[in-house]
């Protein structure tokens, strides 16, 4: 194969250089090729401190790159399995590295194998970062600065691009994925990984510094209501409590603000769902890791570039109601689409399921309130309000806290209305009483003390009062004078 010695089985094999006149090509030509692409002033050896960051570093990857590109037959290439690529790739390059006499140990080189390799088959340098499954996000802010997040911290990490045209190549490849496309005439995309990862690029000339990326990771495995338990987010008690919920097909509507965890818990909800229902996802980048065998997953469209072509998410959950849905499941409500996802919960399909941005159950109400207003119906309040409430029977807040843990810190019932006014009724809540040495906010989940909430007779029809009356009883918790503490946040 290209690049490899003379004496090497592997020479046998169709070669993945560009195509000549000749019907065969000798390996004395194939070297010949290699020095040609590779003659340009010799690289000096790479500085010993931090090669990663350096200059020097970037110059040779870019003239060894530049040497690849001139020597292989991309078109042959793409027809190869990523590991024969992959190897075919590492085998061009270290000649090239060899012809240029460019002085490396075994470490640097594999480096600079690498990073090459990403760079033509993966997404270039963000490919360390996305295999690391203990990052929750990925912030590239222009070529020259990338930060994480790890464990609820933000913070900065040495990868870099060879320049904003660079990242910007990677950008498209990431959204040509999905068939959509960023480019000056359409800056702003929405897009996925092939894992599931939400993917947001704003490029210029509405990002000022380069093109701005920002991924939102998802584990490899999918997390379960009992790793929320381990990791402190919710207490075995109310994770049971969820449970029900999940499993007695409450509408629920979970609420949050950005990076406080909504998609991740309503993952986890669905592992409540039976395996024999009709469930049907639709989201604007398909992200939820439904693992029920029938499953529709549905994803909006944005218009091409005539601005014609483009599928709301008001118009997937208008065309759910047709195609006989037992659960819907809107990955995020944020316009006039609550209506009818409202609509949908009254009319026969419960156990539906959303999330929306929010900093409280009572704020939820309000957006909620709001979003149907600005699809433009002219409805009295009242009315607007009797059918949130006809429709939501409970609302989970998750939040994330100012040691970046995320906790959910209510399960709240709607009871109905009073008059004009939403009626509430938390059942659980999250009460902060401090912190540590350390700057962990300490607290404590609680039950309210609510013995028979409004969902209990739905409870009952599946069998679940047991569980449920020993979850609130178990979590109550009784002041000095050993009186429940009661709804104290309602």
């Amino acid at each position: 194969m290209f690049g490899r010695r003379s004496n090497s089985p592997k020479n046998q094999a169709q070669k993945l250089t560009a195509p000549q006149p000749e019907a065969r090509v000798s390996v004395h030509d194939q070297k010949a090729n290699v020095q040609e692409a590779a003659v340009q002033p010799e690289a000096a050896p790479l500085p010993a401190d931090d090669r990663r960051r350096s200059e020097d570093y970037y110059d040779i990857k870019t003239t060894v790159f530049n040497a690849l590109i001139d020597t292989i037959d991309l078109t042959q290439l793409s027809k190869l399995e990523e590991p024969a690529a992959r190897e075919e790739i590492r085998d061009i390059v270290s000649e090239i590295i060899q012809i240029k006499n460019v002085v490396m140990s075994i470490a640097e080189q594999e480096d600079l194998l690498e990073d090459i390799c990403n760079d033509v088959l993966g997404y270039g340098p963000l490919e360390p970062l996305l295999a690391r499954d203990d990052i929750a996000d990925i912030m590239v802010n222009g070529a020259d600065t990338t930060f994480i997040e790890v464990d609820g911290k933000v913070q900065p990490t040495s990868v870099r691009f060879a320049d904003n045209a660079q990242l910007m190549n990677i950008c498209q490849r990431i959204v040509s994925q999905v068939g959509r496309r960023v480019d000056e005439s359409s800056p702003i995309c929405d897009a996925r990984l092939p894992d599931g990862s939400r993917v947001n690029v704003i490029a210029p000339p509405l990002a000022i510094d380069g093109p701005t990326l920002t991924i939102r990771k998802f584990k490899k495995d999918k997390l379960t209501l009992g790793q929320l338990v381990k990791y402190g987010s919710i207490t075995p008690d109310a994770k049971t409590i969820l449970e029900i919920i999940g499993r007695i097909r409450c509408n629920v509507l979970i609420s949050g603000g950005t990076g406080s965890g909504k998609t991740t818990l309503l993952n986890c909800m669905t592992d409540s769902i039976d395996l024999d229902e009709r469930i049907i996802t639709c989201e604007d980048s398909a992200e939820l890791q439904l693992q029920q065998p029938h499953t529709v997953r549905l994803e909006t469209r944005p218009p091409n570039l005539e601005g014609e072509g483009e599928i709301t998410m008001r118009d997937l959950v208008k065309n759910c109601l047709r195609m006989r849905p037992e659960r819907i499941i809107v990955g995020e409500v944020r316009c006039p689409e609550a209506f009818d996802l409202l609509q949908a919960m009254n009319t026969g399909h419960d156990g539906s399921m959303g999330t929306l941005h929010s900093n409280s159950p009572r704020e939820a109400i309000s957006r909620l309130e709001s979003m149907i207003m600005m699809g433009g119906y002219s409805l009295p309040t009242k009315t607007i309000r009797e059918t949130i409430t006809g429709s939501i029977d409970v609302i989970i807040q998750a939040s994330r806290l100012r040691d970046g843990s995320r906790k959910i810190t209510h399960i709240t019932e709607v009871l109905g209305m009073e008059g004009e006014v939403v009626t509430l009724q938390n059942i659980f809540v999250y009460d902060v009483t401090g912190e540590d040495e350390n700057g962990k906010v300490i607290g404590r989940h609680r039950s309210t003390g609510i013995a028979r909430p409004r969902f209990w007779e739905r409870a009952q029809y599946y069998g679940e009062t047991p569980r449920l009356s020993a979850a609130l009883s178990q979590s109550e918790v009784s002041d000095t004078q050993g009186n429940p503490l009661g709804d104290s946040n309602a």
